[in-house]
């Protein structure tokens, strides 16, 4: 390690330049990885909230919320500790004397479920045309007490809830009798509509012919089928997997060319009697410290770059996997350097300093 710092000190400029396009190739994963958990977190936040074991959708819905159609007395059918039915509605608020439209979900269900987010400012909705709202939807400009207007309806916002956010958009709770005359109208139905039940517990569905089919799954299963989500993720990811072949390579070439410049220097180490086991790992310590350094710099760099994002740009940084892409960085910048130990390997130090 000694002599990788000395000569990393030495060739200043040559090694910044491998430093300079590790902080940049890392500052793009870890970019990458914000963007991805952000879009992910923003689409998933309000279901993990719940903190629910299970949802129920009917069995034609193909595990998509927005396709399932239940009514309450549904949720008879199902038995667990606590239970709810839910109805999820996509669509636009505006204030009550008019301007811009924000985008918001919908979950209409019983106040008392528990599903419904503790209220920090207010209290919750009582009345048919009361809602609580996520904190995130009062940066739009909303506050407490005022009356928003949901197509053609007015609900007055009576608390607010920790921030939160569902298909990328702020979330407001609401009575069920409202919900299904947001999204249905007037039209005449049986029983109230919902679009799932969500559970905790040990959840069991009792199945009678002649009744609607429900299909129980895991609240992660849920949010995998949430349009858009899974194909989201996959597609940021698979670029942050291609940046680390990347960094490898780089790397690789980078010290295998300084490793040729460094011919004679090792033939005359050899001659000496340095063994070849040293100056291998020598080079893997310079790759080490390459990938600590280029890094260490990418991680602050994009913690300040969070912190200038626009709030309408989904960004959100997770420690743990930060953490485990420092260490794939770090480890395939060794596995780069890696590709320059055959040439050390073969050094022969009469060769190597002119010797015939």
């Amino acid at each position: 390690m000694f002599l990788a710092w000395k000569e990393i000190r030495y060739a200043k400029l040559r090694y910044g330049l491998i430093v300079g396009i590790m902080i940049l190739v890392a500052y793009v994963v870890f970019m990458l990885s914000g963007l991805a958990n952000g879009l992910a977190d923003g689409n998933r936040t309000a279901i993990d909230d719940w903190g629910a074991s299970a949802i129920i959708l009917s069995e034609d819905s193909n595990k998509i919320a927005n396709a399932s159609q239940l009514q309450a007395k549904d949720t008879e059918r199902v038995t667990a500790k606590e239970k709810a039915g839910i109805g999820i509605y996509s669509t636009a608020v505006e204030k009550k004397s008019g301007g811009d439209k924000t985008n918001v979900s919908i979950f209409g269900t019983d106040s008392d479920a528990f599903v419904v987010p503790k209220v920090l400012d207010g209290r919750l909705y009582k009345n048919t045309n009361e809602a609580i709202v996520s904190e995130n939807l009062l940066s739009e400009g909303y506050k407490l007490h005022q009356e928003i207007k949901v197509n053609d309806q007015t609900v007055k916002i009576v608390g607010v809830t920790k921030e939160t956010t569902y298909t990328l958009a702020p979330v407001i709770y609401l009575s069920p009798s409202m919900f299904k005359t947001l999204k249905y109208g007037s039209q005449p139905m049986e029983s109230e509509p919902i679009s799932l039940i969500a559970t905790k517990g040990t959840t069991s569905i009792d199945t009678k012919e002649g009744q609607t089919k429900l299909d129980k799954m895991t609240p992660e299963t849920f949010i995998e089928n949430i349009p858009g989500y899974t194909p989201e993720k996959l597609t940021l990811n698979t670029m942050i997997y291609f940046l680390f072949v990347v960094v490898a390579a780089i790397i690789g070439i980078f010290m295998y060319v300084i490793t040729l410049q460094k011919t004679a220097i090792f033939g005359v180490m050899k001659a000496q009697g340095v063994e070849t086991s040293y100056l291998v790992r020598s080079l893997l310590a310079q790759a080490f410290l390459v990938g600590v350094l280029g890094v260490a710099a990418a991680v602050g760099l994009s913690v300040l770059t969070s912190l200038v994002l626009p709030s309408a740009m989904p960004f959100a940084v997770h420690w743990e996997e930060w953490a485990l892409y420092s260490g794939i960085l770090v480890a395939v910048a060794m596995v780069g350097g890696l590709f320059s130990m055959r040439t050390v390997t073969k050094v022969d130090p009469v060769t190597a300093i002119g010797g015939e």
